[in-house]
């Protein structure tokens, strides 16, 4: 597991200290979203099929500051839109290293490269470069030709200069095992710290809707890349949520683990759905009927959902939470998941023709 023990200590810790204090519902990220607006369009994605004129807003430091502290969560995750497109992300970063907040700033990295003299290497703050798979892949998915070349010199450049990389990868139907093997290869190549994956969420608005997958498809895919494991690949990631993946755990999901906070205000109930928004933080956890969300709720939108902001924060909880579940965790860091009938599960991809766009 690529996590510095200070980033592993702070989590931690909080865990515990809620734990004792008896409280149920409590963040372990922060999804800071300060603008929708984006440089690619991606098929999958659902967060940029907004009118122009929201496209165009965005947060204030100050708003995301407030955010923060009203939350009060260790981490912080800043996806989008495409982050490095605010014209205050800098001074965001900057604020929130200052609060000793662990920071993920996820980009598709097409603007990282130009702009990486502009931040300092820090252990609170982490690039998390999207790259969904090899090459060609790639390109497809993001719907950029030339996407990949672009984002992995931002990742080599960012990792000469001392930054904290990884890599975010979401897959979706369709998805060659042996391929995201031969990925995991590559990235770890490159010098990353670790990397982080997840199934895509079926997004309503999303302009291809055939690329999602139910969740018992979804175990098999992450049955066949995830076993018989290279000890060289490193994920930043709970162990606990990558077996929930393979099937191997059942968890239900923790839609409060990972609110998120954006232009509109506090996303009720999580960083994927859209019903509705509070203005505090306080409203969010005190007004949402959290039993009408995850797979045991019934709720048809959370049917096939697996995703990290959702799941990982139960893998985390759990992990640090009790003593079976933190040997769980050291076991899963050092296993192979050995397994014979790798290779057996998946049918082979069929080839998608998608245009794409520069």
């Amino acid at each position: 597991m690529a996590i510095p023990i200070s980033q592993m200590w702070t989590v931690a810790s909080y865990v515990l200290k809620n734990r004792i204090k008896g409280n149920k519902r409590y963040p372990l990220v922060l999804m800071l979203e300060p603008l929708f607006r984006c440089n690619l369009a991606c098929a999958g994605c659902g967060k940029i099929q907004y009118p122009p004129h929201v496209l165009k807003r965005a947060l204030t430091p100050e708003q995301c500051f407030a955010a923060v502290e009203e939350c009060g969560a260790p981490m912080v995750s800043i996806p989008g839109g495409e982050p490095l497109l605010h014209p205050n992300i800098i001074e965001i970063v900057n604020g929130l290293i200052a609060r000793k907040k662990y920071i993920y700033l996820c980009t598709n990295a097409l603007l990282l490269e130009k702009r990486l003299s502009e931040f300092t290497p820090s252990k609170y703050l982490t690039f998390s470069v999207h790259l969904d798979g090899q090459h060609e892949h790639h390109d497809m998915s993001v719907c950029k030709e030339g996407g990949y070349d672009i984002a992995v010199a931002g990742i080599k450049a960012a990792v000469k200069r001392g930054f904290r990389v990884t890599t975010n990868a979401t897959f979706f139907d369709g998805t060659d095992p042996s391929s995201v093997r031969g990925f995991f290869d590559e990235v770890m190549d490159m010098g990353v710290e670790g990397i982080v994956l997840s199934p895509g969420y079926s997004y309503d608005k999303a302009p291809d809707q055939n690329k999602f997958m139910g969740r018992a498809r979804s175990r098999r895919l992450f049955k066949e890349i995830l076993s018989n494991r290279k000890p060289t690949w490193k994920f930043n990631m709970s162990p606990l949520f990558l077996e929930f993946l393979m099937g191997e755990r059942k968890y239900e999901c923790t839609p409060w683990g990972s609110p998120a906070y954006n232009i509109f205000g506090w996303q009720r109930p999580c960083y994927l759905l859209q019903d509705g928004y509070t203005e505090t933080y306080q409203e969010l956890l005190d007004t949402t009927k959290w039993e009408d969300y995850g797979a045991a709720s019934g709720n048809p939108k959370c049917a096939n959902c697996m995703v990290s902001c959702g799941y990982e924060p139960t893998a985390v909880m759990d992990g640090f939470g009790s003593v079976k579940g933190f040997l769980g965790m050291v076991r899963g860091t050092f296993r192979k998941y050995n397994d014979p009938q790798q290779g057996t599960r998946i049918d082979p991809p069929t080839p998608v023709m998608q245009e794409t766009h520069s």
